[in-house]
This record gives structure tokens, C-alpha cells and sequence, in this order.
């Protein structure tokens, strides 16, 4: 009997290994949708800062950030003549700080706020739609006992960072 219960668990196992040896899986994330074949170059235009507030440290961080990431993960290349297929430029058009949060009638959290205002260029595709103008815009809190430069300071990359993904998001992926 215990001959048999093995015989039957073995033959259950070998079936179980062979039926997942042919099961496959396949899961991606895609960053990127995929860019037509007839685009091959772009330029990014010096991002200016239109903003009562001027960070002078925003706009060109912002500038090199987007081209370096263009250059990392499409296939595009950077040009800086006029012909450029996909032409982007921009400026920072509000960065500004507000009270989000009160603590012992006084301010506890301050949120800065950081708008882009975006204008992409598809001079391939004369279809209006593949160019546009978009407005980005991201906040960031930080305790109202910081004064903004000190806020700057430990939260500079960070804005950087999250606007130069969501310009890029904006302009190559559909989101």
C-alpha cells in the first residue's frame, strides 16, 4: 500500500514538474511607448525660469536633467540645429510656497509648488495632436521651520528628478 501511495505522488510530482516547466510567464513594465521610426533626433531648448520666485539653479538643472535622460533611455539622438523632430522647450512658471498645515495656530508644513509649462514640437507628424503645450505641476512639503533656501537645499534634487520624469512621461509615453 505505502508502494502504491508513492507510485501515485511520484507520477502527481513528474506531472506537476512537467506541466510547469512549459508554463512560462512574461511581465514588463514599458516606460516608453514606442517611437515611430521616422523620428531620429531632438533638442531640447534652454528651459527658462518665468516664475515671481527664481530658483537660478532650476531651469538649467532641468534643461541638462531631460537630455540626459532622453539620451539614456530612447533611441534618439541630440542635435541642436532647427531640424530637430521632436523640439521641446519650456519654463518654470510658478514656484511658489504656500502654508498646507497648521500646528498650535501657527504654520507646521509649508508646500512649495513647482509648475513647468511644457511645448513639444513633432515637426514630422503634422497631425496638431502629436505637438502640444502642458502645464506640469508638483508639490513638495517640508516643515514651515525651514526657510525656503534650507527647504532647497534637501529637496533640490528631488524636484528635479520628479520633473524631469513627468515631462518625459508627458511627452513619450501615453499617460
Amino acid at each position: 500500500m505505502r508502494i502504491r501511495k508513492r507510485v501515485r505522488l511520484s507520477a502527481i510530482l513528474g506531472l506537476l514538474m512537467f506541466t510547469m516547466s512549459f508554463a512560462t510567464c512574461k511581465y514588463s513594465f514599458k516606460d516608453t511607448a514606442p517611437i515611430p521610426a521616422d523620428i531620429k533626433t531632438f533638442r531640447v531648448n534652454y528651459f527658462e525660469n518665468r516664475a515671481r520666485y527664481v530658483n537660478p539653479q532650476l531651469a538649467p538643472q532641468l534643461t541638462e536633467s531631460l537630455k540626459q535622460k532622453i539620451i539614456g533611455q530612447t533611441r534618439l539622438r541630440q542635435t541642436n540645429n532647427d531640424d530637430a523632430n521632436y523640439d521641446i522647450s519650456g519654463y518654470v512658471s510658478d514656484y511658489s510656497v504656500t502654508t498646507s498645515g497648521v500646528a498650535n495656530q501657527a504654520a507646521g508644513t509649508n508646500r512649495l509648488n513647482v509648475t513647468f509649462h511644457l511645448i513639444f514640437k513633432n515637426t514630422v507628424d503634422p497631425d496638431p495632436k502629436k505637438s502640444f503645450d502642458a502645464d506640469i505641476t508638483t508639490n513638495y512639503d517640508f516643515s514651515a521651520q525651514l526657510t525656503l533656501p534650507q527647504a532647497e537645499a534637501s529637496i533640490g534634487d528631488q524636484i528635479v528628478k520628479n520633473v524631469t520624469e513627468a515631462i518625459f512621461n508627458r511627452i513619450f509615453s501615453n499617460w
